[in-house]
């Protein structure tokens, strides 16, 4: 085992009609099925869609990080 980590970051985007929460849980749900040793994951952008005056949906971009097997 090594004495150090090596990281890469990819960019995901979630959605929900429901919540920026679950935007961001329903996208790490989804990532982490083909993602291995995800360790953080940052909000970059927070945004949503506006249908007849209302939140129709949340939108967030995330950046997720994980850890490079055998780092």
């Amino acid at each position: 085992m090594s004495d150090h980590h090596v990281y890469k970051k990819v960019e995901i985007v979630g959605s929900s009609k429901k919540s920026i929460e679950d935007a961001i849980e329903s996208a790490l749900e989804e990532c982490g099925k083909s993602v291995r040793n995800m360790e953080w994951f940052e909000v970059t952008e927070t945004r949503g869609h506006i249908v007849e005056g209302k939140v129709g949906h949340y939108q967030v971009v995330m950046k997720v990080g994980f850890r490079i097997t055998d780092s």
